[in-house]
């Protein structure tokens, strides 16, 4: 990758789940310097506990991404990544998770806990909260039903009409939106569409600053759709879903899959109630937005997005944009 004359360039990755830490690892091996915006509407498991306990943000989807971006050990991740099976209290909980509460407790912030989290495990960028503030994950369902928190959601068997949060748009994190208007390129995506992605847009202030920003804003689509949340649902689908609760155009460009899982894969997956996402190029390029379609699959236990694959591309789209504004 070239660089600016004077800097790196700057890229900002937005979502939760396991999606945007896959991307992470690709990208953390690029010169570029990564803020990382992580949802913080997780309600379930030992985030929910912790959130019910502490009074704290939900720390899940943060150690995801703070271990994705860390230079640590196989080991030393296997034991952050550790959840106890057993003692009253301690099972359930990961111990990454209480390594974050505890660093809450000490220093009295959860923003200043994450940052010192990052210090000590030598993580390469910077990993924020999209909100400090403790938020509830609502759904409306297409019968008019109201479903309250972000485990509940994907379980009902209804369909989703629209994700809000309770309180409405909660107060952003400032060095979050500050970071969104210095970046060059600004990743939205792969995860949860509703659960992961969504909520960080639905912050106060967050797409309008996408929208206004000066970089390439990009758009990563999950390969399989997601039970309960994206059943059917199409690339453009996802895209439509998102542009329908911010009400703007806010990707330059989308990076979808355009590779079909092997028949034994996709018979897997099928027996959970997952599809591939179907690539339809021309009605995203309908609605004003440039297509990158590649093979982005790599099988291990779960079909995961190739990070490195994923990585060169946002690369090249980077050096576009920093070369646009060179010549510029």
């Amino acid at each position: 990758m070239k660089e600016n004359r004077d800097r790196k360039p700057r890229i900002v990755c937005i979502g939760g789940g396991t999606g945007l830490s896959v991307i992470l690892r690709g990208l953390k091996k690029l010169p570029i310097e990564i803020t990382a915006i992580v949802t913080v509407a997780d309600d379930g498991g030992s985030s929910g506990r912790l959130r019910n306990d502490l009074q704290m943000p939900p720390p899940g989807d943060i150690r995801n991404v703070l271990i994705a971006l860390a230079d640590t050990e196989p080991l030393l991740e296997r034991v952050l990544q550790y959840r106890f099976t057993s003692g009253e209290g301690l099972a359930g909980h990961t111990l990454g998770n209480l390594m974050i509460a505890a660093m809450k407790e000490i220093t009295g912030d959860f923003t200043h806990a994450v940052q010192e989290m990052s210090r000590v495990l030598a993580v390469r960028g910077r990993v924020l909260p999209a909100s400090e503030q403790d938020v509830v994950l609502m759904a409306e369902m297409t019968d008019g039903s109201i479903i309250k928190g972000e485990s509940q959601i994907p379980q009902t068997g209804k369909r989703i009409k629209r994700v809000f949060l309770n309180p409405p748009e909660p107060r952003p994190l400032e060095e979050a939106i500050r970071a969104i208007q210095e970046a060059d390129a600004i990743v939205i995506g792969p995860g949860s569409l509703y659960t992961s992605i969504l909520p960080n847009l639905l912050v106060k202030g967050m797409s309008e600053t996408i929208y206004a920003a000066n970089a390439c804003r990009i758009f990563v689509c999950n390969v399989m759709t997601q039970p309960g949340e994206t059943d059917h649902f199409t690339a453009s689908d996802h895209i439509k879903a998102i542009y329908d609760h911010v009400e703007k155009p806010l990707f330059d460009v989308a990076i979808i899959n355009n590779e079909v899982p092997p028949p034994t894969i996709q018979e897997k997956y099928a027996e959970k109630g997952q599809k591939m996402v179907l690539p339809d190029i021309d009605r995203i390029q309908e609605m004003g937005c440039r297509v990158i379609a590649d093979n982005l699959l790599l099988y291990r236990s779960v079909v995961r997005h190739d990070a490195e694959r994923i990585s060169s591309h946002i690369e090249r789209l980077i050096d576009e944009r920093m070369q646009k504004r060179h010549s510029g």
